[in-house]
């Protein structure tokens, strides 16, 4: 089941799923008189409101109850309003939409873990595998060798996303929490940590 989410949701047949995950990821939670039993019609005057583009009603209401019944929207009553929002697994899957904006939070404290990504992409390739390696820079990773990056915090979710995103198999890009790098005086001066 979760392949088959992935895929619609990666691939979508409509730029109206795209729509209506990224204003909810952008707008937060939507909220609608309770009193019609036509609710998800409001949602499409407020979504077309928003994006200034109409959308075909049937479409719409298709992608709306598909992405519900996938466990990706969360719709909610509560004094006669109904809430629509993103569950924490369409928050997460809304970030494939957002990969631009993707960053790592730092901690206040290192946990005294490196974050290693190692990555073994084929040649034919190359431009996914140059575009993994920008968003790794930008990200604030170090260059330990050609295709082995290192970073200090807790990332696991942000590498997920760029995994997802490009693609890779779990063969292709590996990720790993280490306790220790041999030799790791100069990685804890470049990231000003002790």
């Amino acid at each position: 089941m979760k392949g088959k989410i992935k895929y619609y949701l990666k691939k979508p047949k409509s730029e109206i799923v795209k729509d209506l995950v990224l204003a909810l990821a952008f707008g937060g939670v939507v909220a609608l008189a309770a009193s019609s039993p036509f609710f998800v019609s409001g949602l499409l005057k407020e979504l077309s409101r928003r994006n200034k583009k109409t959308y075909n009603r049937q479409s719409f209401c298709n992608a709306f109850y598909r992405l519900k019944r996938e466990g990706l929207l969360l719709v909610q009553e509560r004094n006669h309003q109904i809430y629509i929002s993103l569950t924490k697994e369409g928050e997460r899957r809304a970030g494939r939409y957002q990969i631009n904006k993707l960053s790592i939070q730092k901690q206040k404290r290192w946990d005294q873990k490196w974050r290693i990504v190692i990555f073994d992409v084929k040649h034919k390739q190359r431009i996914k595998r140059e575009a993994l390696r920008g968003f790794l820079k930008r990200l604030g990773f170090y260059q330990l060798q050609k295709s082995v990056w290192v970073y200090p915090y807790d990332c696991g979710a942000e590498i997920e996303l760029l995994k997802d995103f490009f693609g890779f198999s779990n063969t292709e890009l590996i990720f790993i929490v280490a306790s220790h790098i041999q030799n790791d005086a100069f990685l804890r001066r470049t990231f000003h940590i002790n």
